[in-house]
């Protein structure tokens, strides 16, 4: 009877535990095709591990958490200063979460091989455990029977240390490794540095463009509505002709709406660049004008002479050359595997009390004490050795992936030295295209403007018509909007080559525009 209700209840606890880890399932969506509404605290803030609180109206929408509904604050600028790319690039180096994270890497990483230096140090641990025991019970000596009852307490203290004195090279290969490891980190902050002030230059160049054109579309709303006014002058002096006022009207209605997509760009522009300098995008920031600088054709320097410096400067072939010395270091540590171990252990130990034990168990980082019965001091050391026989193949396995990863390392060092290559050579003829493109429609521009003018002036002087003047007028926009791209390309040109090269490491110097 008793092993079948020991059974009986058995069941039942496995049953009850089993519907304890079913019953989670409250907390998830009860159906599929049904809102989740979470549990929450009076703040708004999700419960976690709660059932799902009462259906509500707000169907699939979460609730409001007033901790989560801060926003950040925009940093201190001065609303009476123009910012030049310096500038800007200051205020962003100083306010991008992405610097902090590789900052924060970086350290993280160069504690990693402080840790891994701490390997040749001892550990030295202390100790201390009370215990009591006790017993209790009938006893029965030449036919008399009598009962006992024994206690005894105490307690033991220790301090252990341990030391690893030689393992044929382990532990410096993985303080080496661990070493590249935090060069690799501090690289990355560099990079992540260039990469910032990239993408402030290249947005802020943007930005002037976008501002370019809204200048442009104004000159040239300017100028659709002097033809307007010409042609409602001439209908007016019965030289003109209704058709001709309405092509004038178009023109105007389509410089006007140029304008107002223009203002859109330039909004979506400055967007950008606060984006891209981490900053709250509630920021207003007045930002200095870099139109009308020369550039110039000697930006342009013979690739050949560059490529072998830039290469060896570059942050990911410097990164990827300190994996590969990381990987060499940890074939080193590998290889020590197979070798023996010297050690030294020593212990010291003080029982008070009449506890009537032979050791000290461990304890977190307490190893086992022997010898500590007694009202006593006791010590002891010991020197020793360890050498690895058999473990199913572990560290060849081992040694075989750290000589894998260290070809790998290698392969990898080769492919970004070609990719830095291209990636220059591409730069460079960017550059120069861009140069030209640039010098070709300042050209282009000239003419324009010319022809725009002369058919303007023959047109109020009643000579050429209203679809010359509107074509040139067209035409003139065109080539102004094709100057600033041009210019925007080269300057951006000219970024991409100095990030490429691994120059980059302060504002570039072309456009930088006063403050």
């Amino acid at each position: 009877m008793r092993g079948r209700e020991g059974t009986i209840g058995a069941f039942l606890g496995s049953v009850w535990l089993a519907s304890c880890a079913t019953s989670a399932l409250e907390m998830a969506p009860a159906r599929p095709d049904r809102p989740w509404t979470p549990a929450t605290t009076q703040s708004g803030e999700i419960i976690a591990g709660a059932p799902q609180g009462p259906p509500t109206a707000d169907g699939y929408v979460l609730p409001v958490d007033q901790a989560l509904s801060k926003i950040a604050s925009p940093p201190h600028v001065e609303a009476a200063k123009t910012y030049s790319l310096s500038a800007l690039i200051d205020l962003a180096e100083s306010t991008n979460p992405a610097t902090r994270i590789a900052w924060e890497d970086a350290r993280r990483a160069a504690l990693a091989a402080g840790i891994a230096e701490s390997a040749f140090l001892p550990r030295i641990t202390a100790g201390a455990i009370g215990g009591y025991q006790g017993s209790t019970g009938p006893q029965t000596a030449l036919g008399t029977s009598f009962s006992s009852r024994n206690s005894l307490d105490g307690a033991v203290s220790a301090v252990s240390l341990q030391w690893l004195l030689f393992d044929f090279g382990e532990r410096a290969a993985v303080v080496d490794a661990a070493k590249q490891g935090s060069v690799i980190s501090n690289i990355a902050f560099t990079a992540a540095h260039q990469q910032l002030i990239y993408q402030v230059a290249i947005a802020f160049y943007n930005y002037a463009a976008a501002e370019a054109r809204l200048n442009t579309a104004r000159q040239s709303l300017k100028n659709a509505q002097d033809v307007q006014a010409a042609a409602e002058d001439r209908y007016k002096h019965g030289v003109g002709t209704v058709t001709a006022v309405a092509q004038a009207r178009q023109g105007t209605a389509q410089a006007n709406l140029a304008v107002v997509q223009s203002k859109g760009g330039s909004e979506d522009a400055y967007l950008a660049l606060i984006t891209a300098m981490g900053v709250s995008p509630l920021t207003k920031i007045r930002i200095a004008d870099v139109s009308g600088r020369k550039l110039s054709p000697s930006m342009a320097a013979p690739v050949e002479r560059i490529i072998a410096e830039a290469v060896a400067r570059r942050p990911d072939v410097q990164s990827a050359y300190a994996a590969q010395k990381a990987s060499l270091a940890n074939v080193r540590a590998a290889r020590a595997e197979f070798m023996p171990k010297f050690f030294l252990l020593a212990t010291g130990t003080y029982n008070a009390g009449n506890l009537e034990v032979t050791s000290l168990p461990s304890g977190g980082e307490q190893p086992p004490t022997v010898n500590i019965s007694g009202h006593n001091l006791g010590g002891s050391i010991f020197a020793g050795v360890t050498f690895p026989l058999y473990d199913g193949g572990t560290r060849d396995a081992q040694l075989a992936r750290a000589r894998a990863e260290a070809e790998s390392a290698d392969a990898r060092l080769t492919q970004v030295r070609e990719d830095a290559v291209r990636q220059i050579v591409l730069a460079d003829n960017a550059l120069r295209t861009g140069l030209s493109t640039y010098a070709a429609s300042q050209t282009l521009e000239a003419a324009a403007q010319t022809t725009f003018d002369s058919a303007l002036a023959a047109y109020r002087n009643g000579v050429g018509s209203i679809t010359d003047l509107t074509l040139a007028e067209t035409q003139l926009l065109q080539a102004k909007n094709a100057s600033t791209d041009a210019y925007s390309m080269a300057l951006a040109a000219a970024a991409t080559l100095a990030l490429s090269t691994g120059v980059l490491g302060s504002a570039p110097a072309l456009g930088d525009g006063g403050s």
